[in-house]
């Protein structure tokens, strides 16, 4: 490039940088929005009686002193409950006796309807459904994975929780006769 043509070029720049100049720094620097300036005009002060700070209240805030209560207040945890204070007063006191309740064994979730032997001298075999399911359960072996199945009487059987080891005892529940189909 000839040396002509680099002071031209030259020349151009700082012509450019200058106008950027003059306008970043002796523009006219008035809001471009005027319609703020005229909403901060009409806002009307609050009614204040008396606009002095008030020293009473300001040292009464700062003599306070903080009192916890045990709760870490940066924590979402929260503290456990007050432990209530005993007296000599209640330590002769007699308490009442505590009522426990004896644990009870879970009902058959299935029902009860029948009973069979088979002719070689076997155990006895109880009949159970659930709806469309029918279970056939020997003495001794386990219905649902969960009961025993003790002993099988005429109108009821014995069993046991195998979980808990607690002993039950179901009744034998009759079955109506289906309605007939000519009514």
């Amino acid at each position: 490039m000839s040396q002509k043509k680099q002071l031209a070029v030259l020349a151009v720049l700082v012509v450019v940088a200058g106008s950027i100049w003059y306008w970043f720094f002796f523009r006219d620097k008035t809001p471009a929005s005027t319609s703020a300036v005229a909403v901060a005009e009409n806002v009307p002060l609050l009614g204040v009686e008396n606009p002095e700070l008030h020293k009473g209240q300001v040292d009464r805030t700062r003599k306070t002193e903080y009192k916890s209560n045990g709760r870490n207040i940066f924590s979402p945890i929260p503290p456990p409950p007050p432990q209530p204070k005993i007296t000599t007063r209640d330590l002769n006191t007699p308490k009442p006796p505590v009522a426990v309740e004896a644990p009870r064994v879970s009902p058959l979730p299935v029902k009860f309807f029948g009973y069979g032997t088979v002719p070689a001298g076997s155990a006895r075999r109880a009949f159970f459904t659930d709806g469309e399911d029918v279970y056939i359960v020997s003495e001794g072996e386990v219905l649902l994975n969960r009961f025993r199945i003790l002993k099988v009487n005429n109108t009821n059987l014995d069993y046991e929780e195998i979980s808990s080891g607690l002993r039950g005892t179901a009744n034998l529940e009759e079955q109506g006769a289906p309605p007939s189909a000519t009514q």
